[in-house]
């Protein structure tokens, strides 16, 4: 009789409906994880973390941090998150993921100086530099950002990236807990859906940065960076 095979799980965990895991789901899938994605907007509850879950990727969203009257499920989702911390289960925030990764590592989660939106460089740390997912990669990079709020680095994590308006881009908690700030997973159709769902926030931004949102090689040209990055992060589960 042959051996059962188990495909281990990687849960996603969606606050709207254009920030999908786009480019890390299929980096998981491609690796040979089932990837489950719980539509947090549309209804679905939070899930938990059992022994079949490799691990937990938390998605983007307009709402913030302690918007937990609007949005009972933020709440929740760091409990969840400090289960996997204290489990060792490995995370990968992007954006607001990242701000309630940091959140429920006890670090304060606050509203930026600007909101950051368009394609803007970020700067790796020396410390990125033998990261398990930086390592080798450019010093300098253009990723998309989205964000009006910002976090402080959590005790006992490593600060992997900033910009010129946000002093702290990602970090790395522990071994497998990762949170970016800006966003490596979205093709140049999903920076199309968040526009179309977000227009709000591009009447925040500078003209010249909305202008420039919707430039299809700015999306193409961070994918290969963004593909070994989240390839990267799936090997950490093994």
């Amino acid at each position: 009789m042959s051996a059962r095979v188990v495909v281990m799980t990687v849960r996603v965990l969606q606050h709207v409906e254009p920030e999908g895991p786009g480019r890390i789901g299929t980096a998981l899938e491609r690796a040979g994880y089932r990837v489950e994605t719980a539509r947090l907007h549309a209804g679905d509850p939070v899930p938990a973390v059992t022994e079949d879950v490799a691990g937990l990727v938390v998605m983007g969203g307009p709402m913030s941090v302690g918007d937990t009257d609007r949005h009972p499920h933020l709440a929740q989702e760091q409990r969840l998150i400090r289960e996997c911390l204290d489990s060792g289960v490995p995370l990968l925030g992007v954006c607001l993921g990242a701000q309630l990764i940091a959140a429920a590592a006890g670090a304060r989660v606050t509203s930026g100086d600007s909101f950051e939106l368009g394609w803007h460089p970020v700067t790796l740390t020396a410390a990125a530099a033998a990261d398990p997912l930086f390592e080798g990669a450019p010093s300098s990079f253009t990723p998309l950002h989205w964000h009006g709020d910002v976090f402080d680095l959590p005790d006992g994590a490593v600060a992997l990236a900033s910009s010129a308006t946000t002093p702290l881009q990602a970090f790395r908690l522990g071994r497998t807990a990762y949170g970016l700030l800006f966003h490596l997973e979205a093709d140049h159709a999903q920076v199309e859906a968040m526009s179309r769902a977000l227009p709000d926030d591009l009447a925040r931004a500078p003209r010249t940065d909305a202008d420039r949102l919707l430039d299809p090689a700015a999306a193409a040209a961070i994918g290969p960076l963004a593909n070994r990055v989240f390839s990267r992060w799936a090997t950490l589960m093994h």
